[in-house]
């Protein structure tokens, strides 16, 4: 009896090895479908940096930048109010460019050197932003006053239909945003946030450096209805605002081209590593 239990042993053995190899199979496939699954939710990860907006780092961040805005917002009232924006004849409109300047400046050195907000400026929702630009198509009423008067056709068309372009726009930018979230490091939608900054920089060269290097070239007609409430706010806060939501998004266009060029060498890598080890 001891004899046959131990002959029958190896074959048991045997017996239970070769069922159980069709299990191990099935684990190792489980495993396989698990890394690849795995490498599609990093890849998702990266691109869908627009489709799923970030949380601030800080959540006291938004609160600051809505109350700065808004303090800005006031003290455009205040100063345009009291007149403090209108130049005498012939002197250049200092106090128009610093209130744009002003808030661009503490915009790109809150950027520098705030890393909560930084982090903030790059975990804002890109529909947002782009959303915003298209109130730009209100840039017809430029057109309007240069027909009732107001303000010269020289200053008055090329701000306007900049304008109208980018807010025209700016629902094709959004619905590409949500097609593909990957669209913001796209060319074309670095190329229509750099074409919003241009019509902004031109439409405020023309109304600052024209009077001052031409002071008759405008005729009876000139830019002084722009340093006077309501249209002073034209130039000294929703200007900087379209800037800065351009800026931020070029900003969050470039991090995200860098994640998806680093995401795509690191796969490159991986690849190689696995042909040469198979």
């Amino acid at each position: 009896m001891v004899h046959e239990s131990s002959s029958d042993s190896p074959r048991e053995g045997a017996a239970e090895g070769y069922a159980q190899r069709p299990r191990i199979g099935r684990l190792l496939q489980r495993k396989q479908l698990i890394t690849k699954g795995s490498e599609v939710i990093m890849e998702n990860t990266v691109l869908s940096h627009v489709d799923q907006p970030k949380v601030p780092a800080v959540s006291g961040t938004g609160t600051f930048v809505a109350v700065f805005f808004l303090a800005w917002l006031a003290l455009i009232f205040v100063l345009g109010a009291r007149g403090g924006f209108v130049a005498p004849p012939g002197a250049p409109p200092l106090a128009l460019l610093i209130g744009l300047l002003a808030p661009l400046s503490l915009f790109l050195l809150g950027y520098r050197t705030i890393p909560p907000l930084r982090e903030f400026i790059l975990s804002a929702d890109l529909r947002l932003i782009v959303g915003i630009q298209a109130w730009r198509w209100a840039g017809f009423g430029f057109l309007a006053l240069y027909t009732y008067g107001v303000l010269p056709g020289v200053f008055a068309w090329p701000a306007g239909l900049g304008d109208m372009a980018i807010g025209v726009t700016a629902p094709l930018m959004l619905a590409s945003l949500l097609r593909r979230p990957n669209f913001a490091a796209s060319k074309s939608f670095v190329a229509w946030n750099l074409s919003g900054i241009l019509d902004l920089t031109v439409a405020v060269s023309i109304g600052a450096l024209v009077p001052l290097l031409a002071p008759n070239f405008y005729g009876a007609v000139s830019t002084a209805p722009m340093t006077q409430l309501p249209l002073v706010l034209v130039p000294t806060f929703l200007v900087p605002t379209f800037l800065i939501l351009h800026l931020t998004a070029l900003f969050q266009a470039r991090r995200l081209g860098r994640q998806t060029t680093c995401y795509g060498k690191s796969g490159a890598s991986g690849e190689i590593r696995i042909s040469q080890t198979a």
